[in-house]
């Protein structure tokens, strides 16, 4: 049995890993347990650049908020936030604009637990446990319809998290869902794993994340482009996540496919 640590919510499964808490030990967290931290080794071993993964799609995930309120947008959902860190949406949109708005969604206990301790007395920012799989729990819960207008322009976060979400759940058809509750001048940020390069460590990856809470689906840059069905695809398209729109030559790097991670932004017509 393990130890359940003082800040680990009731019914937290605390024997096998989750990857909320496997993508918090890679960006040096302290909320995680020893089966995510052991599975998380294990990772590193076979595939090393799986921290600089974690950290490229976090950029990402931050140039896209950016990238969102230079559009105007000043309210942002964001499904699978996974546990807080650094650089989280609500901190990097309200530096800009203290009025921003955002809803944090994650399936993951921890997560949601940590996220509505990070954002008590901050009256802009709240945190759902939902999941990605149902669309309809997270668009019309009380806390998404508090917080967010549904009749102005969005901004849509699902950032490495469909590689969790098998064919059999239909990704395209949440996509399609999602894509529908959104006005018209929306926008969406995507990132997705993949085998198209680097296939061995990926695989291998992969066969280790089978023994976790989320096993992990690789999709190739044709499958990864068609989730952007309906949406306008932003400049520059689908590329790794340090090439998307990067703020200097250092960020995407000599070898940006290493990354593993196809990201891109689009936009609801």
């Amino acid at each position: 049995m393990v130890d359940r640590p003082d800040w680990a919510p009731k019914g937290v499964d605390t024997e096998k890993a989750s990857a909320a808490r496997l993508y918090d030990f890679y960006l040096g967290g302290s909320y995680n347990f020893e089966v995510d931290r052991e599975l998380g080794r294990k990772v590193a071993e076979v595939a090393p650049g799986v921290y600089d993964f974690a950290l490229l799609n976090r950029a990402f995930l931050r140039r896209a908020v950016r990238y969102f309120q230079s559009q105007g947008i000043d309210q942002f959902l964001d499904i699978g936030s996974g546990i807080p860190t650094a650089g989280n949406v609500h901190e990097v949109a309200q530096k800009a604009n203290p009025d921003a708005r955002v809803v944090y969604v994650d399936n993951e206990p921890v997560a949601a637990a940590h996220s509505e301790l990070l954002l008590e007395g901050n009256p802009n920012a709240v945190a759902i446990e939902a999941d990605l799989r149902d669309p309809d729990h997270i668009l019309h819960h009380e806390k998404t319809r508090r917080l967010l207008d549904f009749s102005r322009p969005i901004g849509l976060l699902t950032v490495a998290v469909y590689h969790f979400i098998p064919d059999s759940d239909d990704p395209l058809g949440l996509l399609a869902r999602y894509r529908a509750a959104l006005p018209s001048g929306s926008y969406v940020a995507l990132s997705h794993v993949t085998t198209d390069v680097m296939s061995t460590q990926i695989e291998q990856l992969i066969g280790l994340y089978r023994n976790s809470q989320n096993p992990v689906i690789a999709r190739t840059k044709a499958q990864f482009t068609a989730m952007f069905d309906g949406f306008d695809l932003v400049e520059p398209g689908v590329v790794f996540t340090p090439e998307w729109r990067p703020e200097s030559p250092e960020d995407a790097g000599e070898h940006p496919e290493e990354a593993a991670v196809y990201a891109a932004v689009g936009r609801r017509p």
